[in-house]
C-alpha cells in the first residue's frame, strides 16, 4: 500500500472519530505509540512487536496529518531526490 492510500484508509476508518477528539487529544494518542514503539525497540526488541507498534505510529501520523490537512504523499516528496538540505543521498550535511 503506497502512503497516499494508506492515508485516505486512516480516514475512512477513523476520520470522524478523530475529528470529534481533535488534534490536540489525536496527538496526545501519537506521542502514546511512539513511547510504545521505544519500548518495542529497545526493551522488547521483538520484530513482530514492533512491526506492530510501527504500524500502530504511521496510523497516528496519518490521522494527524488528516486533521491538518497535510498530504503526506505530498510531504515525502521532499526527501525524494535527496536530503532535503544537502541534496545528496546519502546525505553529506556536517553532522
Amino acid at each position: 500500500m503506497d502512503i497516499g492510500t494508506f492515508q485516505k484508509q486512516m480516514q475512512t476508518l477513523y476520520g470522524e472519530r478523530d475529528r470529534a477528539r481533535g488534534a490536540e487529544r489525536t496527538f496526545v494518542w501519537f506521542t502514546e505509540e511512539c513511547g510504545e514503539l521505544a519500548r518495542a525497540i529497545f526493551r522488547e526488541r521483538d520484530a513482530e512487536r514492533m512491526a506492530h507498534e510501527f504500524s500502530d505510529v504511521l496510523a497516528w501520523l496519518a490521522s494527524l496529518a488528516n486533521l491538518a490537512g497535510v498530504d503526506l504523499e505530498q510531504a515525502a516528496e521532499r526527501y525524494a531526490s535527496g536530503c532535503p538540505r544537502c541534496g545528496e543521498a546519502p546525505c553529506h550535511c556536517p553532522r
